[in-house]
């Protein structure tokens, strides 16, 4: 995978996220390193492990480091970084690096859920959040996994072997799990259920889509991602393909703090090109 600009050096993104502390090494304009994590209590302690982490998959060392772009909600402590940069952006310019052609990003992490709209350049056209409450998030499906027992990279699995969709009547986190109880009690099926609460995450997504607007190409990032009964469900109500992942898509905003860390280093090239000019000219 290459950039459109390679510039020579090693530059990395951090991603401290409410779940997981995710980084990327870029070195010469190729991914050559990656890791995800456990974020610890203390978000610096978390960025740095995540960093040597990634760093240690591409045999460098931190001196070896030309720049280093953290973003995500613990950026704010990230005193290692040479800029912070949000994780709105940086998933944009991730998603961007891999598939210049995505206009339209669907984003779920541990805590939110974001819409994204991307100019050709990979830069934020529009957005909308929902960062106010826990449904339609990682951790909603992580405490859904939890009412059905079962471990959290099964649910997706376990909703595409539905044979009917049972609606949902909230998305509220409390209420689903209380009438998800309920509904097992009554006999539903489990993956009908589970499908259920796939597509009311889902038909919450398109609302936010309402305000932005959706356009093809299409990316989902974030850890929830990796679950495919969620990918069908936002493609059957969002009416859209998704283009295939080709890099772990919880990666998306660290690959984007890296790609803003090589154009710091891509400024600083042009920067020493142009004193050299000057330097040959006088």
């Amino acid at each position: 995978m290459t950039s459109t600009e390679t510039v020579k050096g090693i530059f990395v993104g951090v991603d401290v996220g409410s779940l997981a502390s995710k980084s990327v090494v870029i070195r010469d304009g190729e991914i050559v390193g990656q890791a995800i994590i456990p974020s610890q209590l203390n978000s610096e302690e978390s960025g740095l492990a995540a960093l040597d982490a990634a760093l240690s998959t591409a045999n460098i060392g931190r001196a070896q480091v030309n720049h280093i772009v953290s973003t995500g909600y613990g950026r704010i402590t990230a005193t290692y970084a040479t800029k912070t940069v949000t994780e709105i952006s940086c998933h944009a310019r991730g998603a961007n690096f891999l598939f210049p052609n995505v206009r339209t990003i669907i984003d779920i992490g541990g805590q939110d859920c974001k819409a994204i709209r991307v100019d050709p350049d990979g830069s934020v056209a529009d957005f909308a959040m929902n960062d106010k409450c826990a449904a339609g998030t990682g951790r909603f499906l992580e405490v859904m996994a939890g009412v059905f027992k079962v471990p959290l990279a099964e649910l997706g699995e376990l909703a595409l072997k539905a044979d009917g969709v049972v609606p949902m009547s909230s998305t509220c986190t409390v209420f689903v799990e209380s009438e998800t109880i309920s509904l097992l009690a009554r006999g539903e099926k489990p993956q009908n259920i589970q499908a259920g609460i796939h597509h009311a995450i889902a038909h919450r997504i398109a609302g936010l889509f309402s305000r932005v607007g959706i356009r093809s190409d299409v990316y989902f990032s974030g850890g929830v991602a990796k679950n495919k009964g969620m990918r069908q469900a936002l493609e059957e109500v969002l009416k859209v393909s998704i283009v295939e992942p080709v890099f772990d898509p919880q990666l998306t905003g660290a690959l984007g703090a890296a790609t803003f860390a090589q154009a710091i280093g891509a400024k600083e090239a042009r920067k020493t090109r142009d004193v050299s000019l000057v330097e040959a000219a006088a």
